[in-house]
């Protein structure tokens, strides 16, 4: 194998636009699904979310497993593509029957979802981690792998938000019965599903070419076939390389506190700052922004500082400007509910701190990236499906958790039920932010921790490198020995 070509514009481009539709997916299940079949279709808000769970599960589990067999898998098209086309057509499908379900009862409607979210997660996953894996394929530079993991996340976060903007203001008008316009949700999954099946072909195809660069799996001793012993035996190898455990730490504690963070903004924005529906919608735009900066600012901070001090560095000042607007309330210097100048100042700060939250994902990325190479130093294989995988499962596997501790945030301060706009009192509100800011920061604190500890530096990863360099030459000058002894 060749080393891999200069990538270009282009390149970058279809390796990045394949996230769009990670992200239509993940805006509709996790802002869009449970309203819809528990306030549209009728069925009971605890059945929906107990699915959303069992779905959850069951996409947990097969993470670790796409990843594994995505590593090892041999075709003429390489290890990641051939799961990547197979996935195009399947999950867009289903996607859009999603959001179309039939008129059946409740327990079978029930069914029909619960069927339908774990096929979808499935087959999105069956795309999602080969794709997400290519970035260690695709260049082993240090700087470039924040840069093209900086186009994956800016596509994921632009291919969410414009499906929530087309579904607030094109597809749900107020006028035709806003949010329970059921018509409106069969466009929305129908756009959806069209979106998805193009960013997983523009992606896939716009990769093709690089097939013959990209890394072949490990040869099994023997040619031996699949066991599940040696394959868990692997599994542990490969996840115990000392850098990627810190990695995974700090993705629990740091998706615990994404979970507390997600849940408690409406409440934050609805009641401490008294904002509309409208202008919580309006609040959304300035994140497209942000992820531009992000894909910008990413590469160059890896450049400057090295990927660890610039993650530890940018997620330090993420942290500490989050609640930085509550602390201001609290203190009384911000202006009051309803003046123009607090809107823009809540848009403002919402807009650097996503951009500071999405520079740090990139750079976990990038990092994560850099794990292969020392990883395949002392085990000999690669395991770039593997490592992605595991740390989308942290992620998924500990979400409810934040979730269930926002739960509890509220339950201590005895916030109101239905509580409209204007009647919760202010020693509530300040009561929710006095437990809110501590949480966070101890979660993220230690999550920092776990970055500190992090292993690979710009130097090490070159000396990866060079040894694995030097590794194949050693390999390939033995088996031009060989066939050299065997002409003669």
């Amino acid at each position: 194998m060749s080393d891999q070509p200069h990538l270009g514009f282009g390149t970058r481009l279809a390796y990045g636009f394949g996230a769009v539709a990670q992200g239509a997916k993940s805006n509709g299940f996790n802002y869009l699904l449970l309203f819809f079949y528990s306030q549209v279709v009728g069925l009971p808000a605890q059945w929906v979310s107990f699915a959303i769970l069992i779905a959850l599960v069951f996409d947990a589990v097969s993470d670790p497993l796409v990843g594994y067999f995505s590593d090892n898998l041999r075709s003429p098209w390489g290890r990641r593509h051939p799961f990547m086309y197979a996935s195009a057509l399947p999950v867009s499908l289903a996607y859009y029957f999603l959001w179309a379900p039939p008129e059946w009862s409740q327990e079978a409607l029930l069914a029909y979802f619960l069927v339908l979210a774990i096929f979808i997660r499935t087959t999105i996953t069956l795309y999602d981690i080969p794709s997400t894996a290519l970035v260690a394929e695709l260049t082993d530079d240090y700087v470039e792998r924040s840069r093209i993991v900086g186009y994956r996340y800016f596509f994921a976060w632009w291919g969410g938000l414009t499906m929530a903007v087309l579904a607030y203001l094109v597809f749900l008008p107020e006028a035709k019965g806003g949010l329970l316009y059921t018509e409106g949700w069969r466009h929305y999954g129908l756009s959806a599903s069209i979106i998805m099946f193009i960013s997983i072909m523009v992606s896939s195809l716009g990769t093709h070419r690089h097939i013959p660069y990209l890394k072949a799996p490990s040869a099994q001793p023997n040619d031996e076939g699949f066991s599940v012993r040696r394959t868990a035996r692997e599994l542990r190898e490969t996840l115990g390389n000392p850098s990627f455990l810190v990695l995974f730490a700090a993705a629990l504690f740091s998706a615990v506190a994404a979970g507390v963070s997600t849940t408690l903004s409406i409440y934050f924005t609805r009641h401490m700052w008294g904002f509309t529906t409208e202008q919580i919608g309006y609040l959304q735009f300035p994140y497209f922004f942000s992820a531009l900066v992000a894909l910008w600012l990413a590469p160059k901070v890896t450049q400057a500082l090295g990927k660890k001090p610039a993650a530890i560095s940018i997620t330090a000042v993420a942290v500490a400007l989050a609640p930085a607007l509550f602390i201001l309330r609290m203190l009384g210097l911000l202006p009051v509910n309803g003046t123009e100048a607090l809107f823009w100042i809540v848009l403002t700060h919402g807009g650097i701190e996503v951009a500071l939250i999405i520079t740090s994902s990139i750079l976990v990325g990038a990092m994560i990236a850099d794990v292969v190479e020392d990883s395949e130093v002392h085990t000999g294989r690669r395991s770039e499906g593997t490592f992605f995988a595991a740390n989308t499962f942290a992620q998924k596997a500990v979400n409810g958790l934040g979730v269930l501790v926002a739960g509890q945030l509220l339950a201590w301060v005895e916030f109101p039920t239905g509580a409209a706009l204007g009647s919760v009192s202010e020693e509530t509100i300040f009561g929710l932010a006095t437990f809110y800011i501590p949480v966070e920061w101890g979660l993220y604190g230690f999550a920092i921790v776990m970055l500190a500890l992090y292993r690979i530096s710009r130097a090490g990863h070159e000396a990866n490198l060079s040894t694995l360099r030097a590794r194949r030459s050693s390999v390939s000058d033995g088996q031009i020995g060989e066939h050299t002894g065997a002409s003669s």
